[in-house]
């Protein structure tokens, strides 16, 4: 299941979803994933979340990043939670190519029982019909 943040630049999206994923590892009986563009919130994060940097890799496109995002899954099965900051840089995303890396990341979490929460620059109607009921906070 995938979870949504969305909300134009500067609304606040990335401190939401920080205080969602430290409070999940207040609980969470399984690890939790915390993906962004660049490491400038490791300090904001419980030390129980890892971060995993994007920018030290190789990742150039959102195919490559869907790779990426099933690498990490695949690697780690104890994964319960899994949090992607600011969508559409850290995946590379070119135009609207974020709804179909949406609907891709919500196969792969339903697959594996992860729950995915994503922030991105979008607003609610920029969204497919399928997609809104995956919509947690509007900003």
């Amino acid at each position: 299941m995938i979870q949504l943040i969305l909300g134009e630049k500067g609304k606040g999206k990335t401190k939401v979803l920080l205080d969602k994923a430290n409070e999940a590892a207040k609980n969470a009986k399984g690890s939790l994933v915390f993906v962004d563009k660049d490491s400038s919130h490791i300090l904001e994060l419980k030390n129980s979340i890892r971060l995993v940097d994007v920018s030290k890799y190789a990742i150039s496109s959102s195919d490559e990043f869907y790779g990426f995002i099933s690498g990490i899954i695949s690697a780690d099965h104890d994964l319960e939670q899994l949090y992607i900051d600011a969508l559409l840089k850290t995946a590379y995303i070119k135009d609207d190519d974020y709804i179909e890396v949406l609907r891709k990341i919500d196969k792969l979490s339903e697959i594996y029982s992860i729950t995915v929460t994503i922030s991105i620059s979008v607003t609610k109607d920029m969204l497919p019909s399928d997609m809104a009921d995956k919509v947690i906070v509007a900003l």
